[in-house]
């Protein structure tokens, strides 16, 4: 009898650690598996960083995209969502996912790119011009659509055309089929590093109360899994002190994720680093400029109340507001 109780006993302990590693298990996921904004998370778990807050297992779920990490979000299929600060429109129209951390600020990961021998020289240039954008009604169409407001040409200015996938924005480019693109700043330095392209700006020169990107959770982990949340973000603020500190660590991690030489990834490292948060707290003046965003660009009939759409009581203590 004896005998049977000791493994009965041991058979429930297993089970026990079990049960807790699967807990451990956080699922998250990239709007985008290659981009260096979500480099973070790979060099966090890489270095141990995660691990010392407890979180030793993660599962990475592909997405496709803003939307549909906000529809995996909605259907718990996601606990954290890595995703853009525009995101933050779903919530408002009803989405039960949050913001749970403002992850960068002004938009220095984009970029506008035009052709290396074209004959537009500066930003003045652009007027009446075209340039290609991932999607009408997204990020890049409202940077396109600002610059323009900025240079007094109203919102139609620079026209734009929605192209999907940047390796066919880039051959509309290189085809004279539109004057430029709005892209990521890795690929604006591989086409300047290919002596393709020509950066004529960069976003975040341009804008600076903003909020590029923002680091969801889902309705379940909030209420079911809060203390793992907040783990996961005390993580992510500790990696984000390490990437500054460690720029020669970290090129190697992200010339493997984003498939890029170490030299471009340096680069990108420079321009892209300085917009990520060191807290996490939401501006409100960065918050006011993409609710004007979401009714510009014809998500929302009106401003929504931002208030609703974040949290921030999952930051780590010496972050928190309220």
């Amino acid at each position: 009898m004896k005998r049977i109780l000791s493994a009965l006993t041991a058979a429930v302990a297993c089970v026990i650690a079990l049960s807790a590693e699967a807990q451990d298990a956080l699922r998250v996921a990239k709007a985008q598996p290659q981009a260096f904004s979500f480099v973070p998370f790979n060099v966090g778990q890489e270095q141990g960083i995660f691990a010392k807050h407890g979180l030793t297992k993660f599962e990475e779920v592909t997405v496709g995209g803003s939307a549909k990490l906000q529809q995996a979000l909605v259907a718990n299929s996601i606990d954290i969502g890595l995703g853009s600060g525009p995101e933050l429109a779903f919530i408002a129209k009803g989405s039960t996912a949050r913001g749970i951390a403002a992850m960068a600020g002004p938009p220095l990961n984009l970029s506008l790119v035009v052709q290396r021998d074209s004959r537009i020289r500066r930003i003045a240039d652009l007027e009446g011009k075209s340039v290609a954008i991932s999607t009408a009604g997204g990020l890049t169409d409202w940077l396109a659509r600002e610059l323009s407001r900025q240079q007094g040409w109203g919102p139609d200015g620079i026209k734009t055309v929605g192209l999907g996938a940047t390796t066919a924005m880039v051959a509309a480019m290189k085809t004279g089929q539109t004057d430029g693109i709005v892209t990521d700043t890795g690929t604006a330095i591989n086409l300047e590093s290919q002596k393709v392209g020509r950066t004529l700006l960069d976003f975040g020169d341009i804008i600076r109360d903003f909020h590029v990107h923002v680091i969801y959770a889902s309705a379940n982990a909030m209420d079911k899994r809060p203390d793992q949340v907040r783990r996961f973000l005390a993580g992510w603020f500790e990696t984000i002190a390490f990437m500054r500190a460690n720029k020669a660590k970290v090129i190697p991690i992200a010339s493997r994720i984003m498939n890029t030489p170490d030299d471009e990834s340096a680069r990108i490292y420079d321009k892209v680093m300085p917009m990520f948060s060191s807290d996490g707290k939401f501006e409100p003046k960065a918050l006011a400029v993409l609710a004007k965003s979401f009714v510009e660009l014809g998500t929302l009939d009106s401003a929504p109340d931002m208030s609703k759409t974040y949290t921030e009581k999952f930051l780590p203590a010496q972050s928190q507001t309220h």
